[in-house]
């Protein structure tokens, strides 16, 4: 076996060994790598206690209620399922019912309450996630073109 041979030989080992290192940390994070779990996914497959998720889709209205020391409590629903979330913290300031919202925290399954750390409004009104705006579409509850749930369309002047 000649020089070209023996450097042939090692790049190929690394690239299969490369290969099978991507193929495995691929299958170990399938279920992780998701944006946000829906309010239905979350009721339908049972999680073990204290699994860290992102629940997402709309707040829905009026569930928001405020309690002591910036508690929280509101509900977010995909319109065919709903979670209670607990909050304590400041929310950000674009956060209000009718609007898309995503949660990181645990779910407990005793309390039947998500106990969320964090909370992310939406950016903008034309913002919602691709996965709320579908499962929305498929339920015929929004079409393509029409304002998101919620959104109140305001009529801009031109001059």
């Amino acid at each position: 076996m000649n020089r070209k041979q023996k450097r042939l030989s090692i790049i190929a080992a690394g690239a299969v060994f490369l290969a099978g290192a991507a193929a495995l940390v691929t299958s170990a994070l399938q279920e992780q790598i998701v944006f946000f779990n829906s309010p239905s996914d979350v009721l339908a497959k049972p999680l073990e206690p204290g699994t860290r998720i992102r629940l997402g889709g709309l707040v829905e209205a009026g569930s928001v209620e405020r309690g002591e020391n910036s508690a929280v409590t509101f509900a977010v629903t995909d319109t065919n399922a709903s979670v209670k979330v607990r909050y304590v913290g400041i929310l950000p300031d674009l956060f209000r019912e009718g609007q898309g919202v995503v949660t990181e925290g645990v779910f407990s399954p005793e309390e039947g309450t998500f106990m969320a750390d964090m909370v992310l409004a939406k950016h903008d009104e034309n913002y919602m996630p691709k996965e709320v705006a579908d499962a929305l579409k498929a339920q015929g509850v929004w079409k393509e073109g029409d304002p998101p749930p919620g959104v109140t369309v305001k009529e801009t002047p031109v001059y």
